[in-house]
Protein backbone atom coordinates (compact mmCIF):
# COMPACT_ATOMS: atom_id res chain seq x y z
CA UNK A 1 0.00 0.00 0.00
CA UNK A 2 2.80 2.11 0.69
CA UNK A 3 3.72 2.24 -3.28
CA UNK A 4 0.40 4.12 -3.52
CA UNK A 5 1.42 7.30 -1.85
CA UNK A 6 2.54 9.22 -4.12
CA UNK A 7 -0.51 8.57 -5.95
CA UNK A 8 -2.71 9.68 -3.11
CA UNK A 9 -0.43 13.32 -2.74
CA UNK A 10 -1.29 13.86 -6.56
CA UNK A 11 -5.16 13.31 -6.56
CA UNK A 12 -5.49 14.80 -3.41
CA UNK A 13 -4.44 18.14 -5.78
CA UNK A 14 -6.08 16.97 -9.07
CA UNK A 15 -8.62 19.60 -8.54
CA UNK A 16 -7.10 22.28 -7.12
CA UNK A 17 -9.86 24.77 -7.04
CA UNK A 18 -12.06 22.29 -5.16
CA UNK A 19 -9.10 20.94 -3.10
CA UNK A 20 -7.83 24.59 -1.50
CA UNK A 21 -11.26 25.19 -1.00
CA UNK A 22 -11.87 21.95 0.53
CA UNK A 23 -8.57 22.66 2.83
CA UNK A 24 -9.72 26.13 3.75
CA UNK A 25 -13.15 25.02 4.96
CA UNK A 26 -11.92 22.23 6.89
CA UNK A 27 -9.34 24.66 8.21
CA UNK A 28 -11.97 27.04 9.76
CA UNK A 29 -13.69 24.72 11.18
CA UNK A 30 -10.87 23.33 13.07
CA UNK A 31 -9.58 26.34 14.09
CA UNK A 32 -12.81 26.75 15.99
CA UNK A 33 -12.77 23.39 17.34
CA UNK A 34 -9.06 23.78 18.39
CA UNK A 35 -9.91 27.22 20.40
CA UNK A 36 -13.19 25.47 21.78
CA UNK A 37 -11.06 22.46 22.77
CA UNK A 38 -8.64 24.73 24.20
CA UNK A 39 -11.00 27.05 26.33
CA UNK A 40 -12.50 23.12 27.47
CA UNK A 41 -9.16 22.21 28.53
CA UNK A 42 -8.65 25.15 30.44
CA UNK A 43 -11.58 25.05 32.39
CA UNK A 44 -11.77 21.74 33.28
CA UNK A 45 -8.94 19.94 33.07
CA UNK A 46 -6.10 22.33 33.52
CA UNK A 47 -4.19 21.50 36.80
CA UNK A 48 -4.00 24.45 39.77
CA UNK A 49 -0.39 26.03 40.32
CA UNK A 50 0.87 24.55 43.59
CA UNK A 51 -0.08 27.70 45.97
CA UNK A 52 -3.53 27.86 44.03
CA UNK A 53 -4.19 24.08 45.17
CA UNK A 54 -3.91 25.03 48.60
CA UNK A 55 -6.39 27.95 48.50
CA UNK A 56 -10.27 27.68 49.27
CA UNK A 57 -12.66 30.54 49.23
CA UNK A 58 -15.52 30.33 51.82
CA UNK A 59 -18.53 32.38 50.60
CA UNK A 60 -22.54 32.63 52.03
CA UNK A 61 -24.40 29.54 50.82
CA UNK A 62 -27.26 31.45 49.43
CA UNK A 63 -25.27 34.10 47.25
CA UNK A 64 -21.84 35.29 46.85
CA UNK A 65 -23.69 38.90 47.12
CA UNK A 66 -25.18 37.53 50.41
CA UNK A 67 -22.35 38.96 53.46
CA UNK A 68 -21.05 37.16 55.97
CA UNK A 69 -20.09 38.02 59.81
CA UNK A 70 -16.22 39.05 60.28
CA UNK A 71 -16.44 36.83 63.29
CA UNK A 72 -16.65 33.69 60.97
CA UNK A 73 -12.59 34.10 60.94
CA UNK A 74 -11.32 33.11 63.92
CA UNK A 75 -13.97 29.72 63.99
CA UNK A 76 -12.82 28.87 61.17
CA UNK A 77 -8.85 29.44 61.56
CA UNK A 78 -9.64 27.24 64.08
CA UNK A 79 -10.62 24.26 61.47
CA UNK A 80 -7.86 21.50 61.73
CA UNK A 81 -6.05 22.40 58.76
CA UNK A 82 -6.21 25.83 58.42
CA UNK A 83 -2.89 27.46 57.89
CA UNK A 84 -4.04 31.11 57.42
CA UNK A 85 -7.16 33.56 55.97
CA UNK A 86 -7.64 36.83 55.15
CA UNK A 87 -11.31 38.29 54.44
CA UNK A 88 -12.11 39.96 51.34
CA UNK A 89 -14.99 42.30 50.03
CA UNK A 90 -15.92 42.88 46.47
CA UNK A 91 -16.25 46.47 46.24
CA UNK A 92 -17.56 47.23 42.68
CA UNK A 93 -17.32 51.12 42.23
CA UNK A 94 -16.68 52.71 39.15
CA UNK A 95 -13.11 53.71 37.94
CA UNK A 96 -13.36 56.78 35.27
CA UNK A 97 -15.57 55.94 32.41
CA UNK A 98 -16.12 52.12 32.10
CA UNK A 99 -19.01 52.65 29.72
CA UNK A 100 -16.53 54.32 27.40
CA UNK A 101 -13.81 52.26 27.72
CA UNK A 102 -14.10 48.59 29.05
CA UNK A 103 -10.42 48.19 30.08
CA UNK A 104 -11.95 50.58 32.97
CA UNK A 105 -13.46 47.65 34.28
CA UNK A 106 -11.53 45.51 36.34
CA UNK A 107 -11.96 43.67 39.66
CA UNK A 108 -11.78 46.20 42.97
CA UNK A 109 -11.37 44.42 46.27
CA UNK A 110 -11.25 45.42 50.03
CA UNK A 111 -8.63 43.07 51.76
CA UNK A 112 -6.58 42.69 55.09
CA UNK A 113 -3.20 43.12 54.41
CA UNK A 114 -0.88 41.30 56.50
CA UNK A 115 -3.23 38.14 55.71
CA UNK A 116 -3.21 38.91 52.53
CA UNK A 117 0.28 38.29 51.56
CA UNK A 118 0.37 35.45 53.75
CA UNK A 119 -2.47 33.84 51.46
CA UNK A 120 -1.73 35.18 48.03
CA UNK A 121 1.64 33.51 48.54
CA UNK A 122 2.55 33.52 44.42
CA UNK A 123 2.01 37.33 44.60
CA UNK A 124 5.54 39.03 43.79
CA UNK A 125 6.18 42.47 44.82
CA UNK A 126 9.07 44.58 46.18
CA UNK A 127 9.31 45.16 50.27
CA UNK A 128 9.53 48.27 50.03
CA UNK A 129 6.24 48.61 48.36
CA UNK A 130 4.85 45.76 50.42
CA UNK A 131 5.60 47.66 53.45
CA UNK A 132 4.12 50.60 51.91
CA UNK A 133 0.78 49.00 51.46
CA UNK A 134 0.99 47.73 55.08
CA UNK A 135 1.48 51.02 56.81
CA UNK A 136 -0.95 53.22 54.52
CA UNK A 137 -4.47 53.38 54.93
CA UNK A 138 -5.52 54.50 51.27
CA UNK A 139 -2.69 52.55 49.63
CA UNK A 140 -3.89 50.16 46.81
CA UNK A 141 -1.67 47.29 44.80
CA UNK A 142 -2.35 46.99 41.61
CA UNK A 143 -1.57 44.07 38.99
CA UNK A 144 0.75 44.81 36.25
CA UNK A 145 -0.93 43.71 33.54
CA UNK A 146 -3.83 46.50 34.41
CA UNK A 147 -1.14 48.97 35.00
CA UNK A 148 0.36 48.37 31.87
CA UNK A 149 -3.07 48.37 29.93
CA UNK A 150 -4.00 51.51 31.69
CA UNK A 151 -0.70 53.65 32.16
CA UNK A 152 -1.40 53.18 35.84
CA UNK A 153 2.61 54.23 37.64
CA UNK A 154 3.64 54.21 41.44
CA UNK A 155 2.27 56.85 43.26
CA UNK A 156 -0.34 57.60 41.18
CA UNK A 157 -4.31 58.50 42.57
CA UNK A 158 -6.65 56.72 41.58
CA UNK A 159 -10.39 57.22 42.31
CA UNK A 160 -13.15 54.63 42.99
CA UNK A 161 -16.66 56.10 43.06
CA UNK A 162 -19.11 53.89 44.79
CA UNK A 163 -21.85 51.86 44.00
CA UNK A 164 -22.37 49.30 46.23
CA UNK A 165 -20.97 51.15 49.13
CA UNK A 166 -21.42 54.38 49.73
CA UNK A 167 -18.73 57.43 48.80
CA UNK A 168 -15.49 57.72 46.70
CA UNK A 169 -11.87 55.65 47.65
CA UNK A 170 -9.54 58.17 47.18
CA UNK A 171 -6.34 55.54 46.68
CA UNK A 172 -2.77 55.73 46.11
CA UNK A 173 -0.94 53.30 43.98
CA UNK A 174 1.70 52.11 46.38
CA UNK A 175 2.09 48.88 44.51
CA UNK A 176 2.64 47.16 41.82
CA UNK A 177 2.48 43.20 41.77
CA UNK A 178 2.78 40.30 39.48
CA UNK A 179 0.66 37.01 39.43
CA UNK A 180 0.36 34.35 37.33
CA UNK A 181 -3.48 34.04 37.61
CA UNK A 182 -4.40 37.95 38.94
CA UNK A 183 -2.68 40.43 37.65
CA UNK A 184 -5.71 42.62 36.42
CA UNK A 185 -7.14 43.46 39.80
CA UNK A 186 -6.43 46.23 42.45
CA UNK A 187 -6.52 45.76 45.97
CA UNK A 188 -7.16 48.16 48.93
CA UNK A 189 -6.94 47.58 52.49
CA UNK A 190 -10.34 46.70 53.94
CA UNK A 191 -10.26 49.08 57.04
CA UNK A 192 -10.57 52.06 54.91
CA UNK A 193 -13.65 50.56 53.70
CA UNK A 194 -15.01 49.79 57.70
CA UNK A 195 -13.95 52.91 58.18
CA UNK A 196 -16.59 55.09 55.81
CA UNK A 197 -19.49 52.90 56.88
CA UNK A 198 -21.61 53.54 59.75
CA UNK A 199 -20.11 51.41 62.80
CA UNK A 200 -23.17 48.70 62.93
CA UNK A 201 -22.24 47.68 58.84
CA UNK A 202 -18.79 47.04 59.44
CA UNK A 203 -19.11 43.40 61.01
CA UNK A 204 -19.49 41.92 57.95
CA UNK A 205 -17.24 39.75 55.29
CA UNK A 206 -17.19 38.90 50.95
CA UNK A 207 -15.78 35.67 51.11
CA UNK A 208 -12.70 34.63 53.36
CA UNK A 209 -9.73 33.54 51.34
CA UNK A 210 -8.14 30.39 52.79
CA UNK A 211 -4.75 28.55 52.79
CA UNK A 212 -4.18 25.09 53.59
CA UNK A 213 -1.20 23.74 55.30
CA UNK A 214 -1.20 20.48 52.42
CA UNK A 215 -2.88 19.53 49.14
CA UNK A 216 -3.57 16.72 51.50
CA UNK A 217 -5.38 18.45 54.25
CA UNK A 218 -7.52 20.68 51.39
CA UNK A 219 -10.85 18.30 51.01
CA UNK A 220 -11.06 18.16 55.44
CA UNK A 221 -10.93 21.93 55.36
CA UNK A 222 -13.56 22.29 52.97
CA UNK A 223 -15.84 19.55 54.52
CA UNK A 224 -14.82 21.22 58.15
CA UNK A 225 -15.49 25.11 57.53
CA UNK A 226 -18.83 23.96 56.08
CA UNK A 227 -19.81 21.62 59.00
CA UNK A 228 -18.98 23.94 61.13
CA UNK A 229 -21.67 26.67 60.02
CA UNK A 230 -24.31 23.61 59.04
CA UNK A 231 -27.14 24.86 61.27
CA UNK A 232 -25.83 28.70 61.70
CA UNK A 233 -28.18 31.30 60.56
CA UNK A 234 -26.14 32.47 57.85
CA UNK A 235 -24.47 29.38 56.08
CA UNK A 236 -21.33 28.80 53.91
CA UNK A 237 -19.69 27.29 51.00
CA UNK A 238 -16.81 26.60 51.01
CA UNK A 239 -14.27 25.69 47.64
CA UNK A 240 -11.49 25.52 45.61
CA UNK A 241 -10.05 28.59 44.53
CA UNK A 242 -10.27 27.00 40.96
CA UNK A 243 -13.72 26.05 41.58
CA UNK A 244 -14.75 29.41 42.77
CA UNK A 245 -13.24 31.07 39.42
CA UNK A 246 -15.28 28.25 37.08
CA UNK A 247 -18.73 29.52 39.30
CA UNK A 248 -18.33 32.99 37.47
CA UNK A 249 -18.22 31.16 33.83
CA UNK A 250 -21.19 29.51 34.88
CA UNK A 251 -23.29 33.01 34.99
CA UNK A 252 -23.48 32.69 31.47
CA UNK A 253 -25.32 29.20 31.91
CA UNK A 254 -24.52 25.33 31.27
CA UNK A 255 -20.76 26.09 29.51
CA UNK A 256 -19.92 22.74 29.59
CA UNK A 257 -22.91 21.52 27.57
CA UNK A 258 -22.57 24.99 25.33
CA UNK A 259 -19.35 24.07 24.40
CA UNK A 260 -19.57 20.37 23.51
CA UNK A 261 -22.81 21.33 21.17
CA UNK A 262 -20.34 24.02 19.28
CA UNK A 263 -17.66 20.84 19.03
CA UNK A 264 -20.71 18.42 17.64
CA UNK A 265 -21.67 20.78 15.06
CA UNK A 266 -18.54 21.63 13.95
CA UNK A 267 -18.06 18.35 13.05
CA UNK A 268 -20.95 17.25 11.66
CA UNK A 269 -20.24 20.15 9.13
CA UNK A 270 -16.64 19.01 8.34
CA UNK A 271 -18.49 15.43 7.84
CA UNK A 272 -20.35 17.02 5.50
CA UNK A 273 -17.59 18.51 3.88
CA UNK A 274 -15.61 16.01 3.30
CA UNK A 275 -18.19 13.28 2.51
CA UNK A 276 -19.42 15.91 -0.43
CA UNK A 277 -15.42 16.32 -1.44
CA UNK A 278 -14.79 12.96 -2.06
CA UNK A 279 -18.85 11.79 -3.55
CA UNK A 280 -17.84 14.75 -6.04
CA UNK A 281 -14.08 13.19 -6.53
CA UNK A 282 -14.64 9.65 -6.76
CA UNK A 283 -18.03 10.38 -9.70
CA UNK A 284 -15.30 12.10 -11.52
CA UNK A 285 -13.21 9.61 -11.93
CA UNK A 286 -15.13 6.34 -11.94
CA UNK A 287 -13.86 5.41 -15.70
CA UNK A 288 -10.69 5.74 -14.22
CA UNK A 289 -11.32 3.44 -11.69
CA UNK A 290 -12.63 0.91 -14.01
CA UNK A 291 -9.13 1.14 -16.11
CA UNK A 292 -7.53 1.29 -13.04
CA UNK A 293 -8.86 -2.58 -12.06
CA UNK A 294 -7.99 -3.43 -15.85
CA UNK A 295 -4.29 -2.32 -14.92
CA UNK A 296 -4.74 -4.64 -11.50
CA UNK A 297 -5.76 -2.90 -9.21
CA UNK A 298 -7.38 -4.65 -6.23
CA UNK A 299 -11.07 -3.41 -4.47
CA UNK A 300 -8.56 -2.86 -1.07
CA UNK A 301 -5.90 -0.56 -3.22
CA UNK A 302 -9.09 1.55 -5.16
CA UNK A 303 -10.24 1.77 -1.33
CA UNK A 304 -6.81 2.85 -0.18
CA UNK A 305 -6.41 5.05 -2.35
CA UNK A 306 -9.64 7.39 -2.05
CA UNK A 307 -9.82 7.27 1.71
CA UNK A 308 -6.24 8.28 1.58
CA UNK A 309 -7.02 11.40 0.00
CA UNK A 310 -9.47 12.37 2.49
CA UNK A 311 -7.09 11.88 5.08
CA UNK A 312 -4.36 14.36 3.49
CA UNK A 313 -6.74 16.62 2.63
CA UNK A 314 -8.06 16.69 6.03
CA UNK A 315 -5.13 16.34 8.07
CA UNK A 316 -3.62 19.60 6.04
CA UNK A 317 -6.88 21.48 6.70
CA UNK A 318 -6.82 20.20 10.92
CA UNK A 319 -2.98 21.45 10.80
CA UNK A 320 -3.54 24.98 9.27
CA UNK A 321 -6.48 25.22 12.08
CA UNK A 322 -4.54 24.05 15.19
CA UNK A 323 -1.55 27.10 13.68
CA UNK A 324 -4.66 29.62 13.10
CA UNK A 325 -6.43 28.60 16.76
CA UNK A 326 -3.33 28.99 18.58
CA UNK A 327 -3.11 32.53 17.19
CA UNK A 328 -6.19 33.23 18.42
CA UNK A 329 -5.97 31.55 22.02
CA UNK A 330 -2.97 33.53 22.87
CA UNK A 331 -4.85 36.36 21.42
CA UNK A 332 -8.21 35.19 23.86
CA UNK A 333 -5.61 34.58 26.70
CA UNK A 334 -4.11 37.92 26.72
CA UNK A 335 -7.18 39.61 26.78
CA UNK A 336 -8.58 37.29 29.44
CA UNK A 337 -9.48 39.49 33.01
CA UNK A 338 -11.53 39.32 35.84
CA UNK A 339 -12.20 35.46 37.47
CA UNK A 340 -11.00 33.85 34.40
CA UNK A 341 -7.48 33.19 35.31
CA UNK A 342 -7.33 29.71 33.91
CA UNK A 343 -7.46 31.97 30.05
CA UNK A 344 -4.41 33.61 31.17
CA UNK A 345 -2.07 31.37 29.35
CA UNK A 346 -4.62 29.96 26.88
CA UNK A 347 -2.93 27.70 24.45
CA UNK A 348 -3.51 24.50 22.20
CA UNK A 349 -1.46 22.05 24.31
CA UNK A 350 0.50 19.52 22.30
CA UNK A 351 -2.14 16.49 23.96
CA UNK A 352 -4.50 18.93 21.98
CA UNK A 353 -3.02 18.85 18.86
CA UNK A 354 -2.52 15.22 18.63
CA UNK A 355 -5.99 14.77 19.53
CA UNK A 356 -7.05 17.47 17.15
CA UNK A 357 -5.16 15.43 13.91
CA UNK A 358 -5.85 12.24 15.23
CA UNK A 359 -9.59 13.46 15.29
CA UNK A 360 -9.34 14.73 11.59
CA UNK A 361 -8.62 11.36 10.75
CA UNK A 362 -11.49 9.59 11.82
CA UNK A 363 -13.59 12.31 10.80
CA UNK A 364 -11.96 12.02 6.82
CA UNK A 365 -12.39 7.67 7.10
CA UNK A 366 -16.02 8.11 7.97
CA UNK A 367 -17.35 10.57 5.53
CA UNK A 368 -14.95 9.42 2.61
CA UNK A 369 -15.85 5.36 3.30
CA UNK A 370 -19.30 5.23 1.67
CA UNK A 371 -18.08 7.12 -1.35
CA UNK A 372 -15.13 4.70 -1.33
CA UNK A 373 -16.27 1.48 -0.82
CA UNK A 374 -19.32 2.06 -3.73
CA UNK A 375 -16.07 3.05 -5.96
CA UNK A 376 -14.22 -0.16 -5.28
CA UNK A 377 -17.38 -2.45 -5.34
CA UNK A 378 -17.73 -1.07 -9.26
CA UNK A 379 -17.50 -3.86 -11.61
CA UNK A 380 -15.02 -3.03 -14.59
CA UNK A 381 -18.40 -3.27 -16.75
CA UNK A 382 -20.17 -0.60 -15.13
CA UNK A 383 -17.56 1.94 -14.78
CA UNK A 384 -16.36 1.62 -18.49
CA UNK A 385 -19.93 1.86 -19.67
CA UNK A 386 -20.30 4.80 -17.37
CA UNK A 387 -20.97 8.57 -18.90
CA UNK A 388 -20.85 10.71 -16.28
Amino acid sequence: MLRLLPLIFKNSLRSKRRSILTILSVTMSFTLLGVLFAMYNALYFEDPTPSQALRLITRNRISLTVIMPASYKQKIKAVPGVQDLYISMWFGGTYKDQAADQRNNFARFAVEPEDFFKVQTELVLPEDQKQAFLKERTACLVGKRLADKLGIKLGERLTLKGDIFPGDKELMVRGIFEDPLNDETLFFNIEYLYQSLPAGRRDFAGTFNILARSKEEVSAVQRGVDEMFKNAPVQTRTETEAAFALSFVSFLGNVKVFLLVICGAVTFTILLVSANTMAMAVRERVREVGVMKTLGFTNGGILFLILGEAVVLSLVGAALGCLVASGLAAGVGANAGGFIGQFKNLSLTPPTVAFILGFSVVVALISSFVPAMNAARTNILDTLKYSG
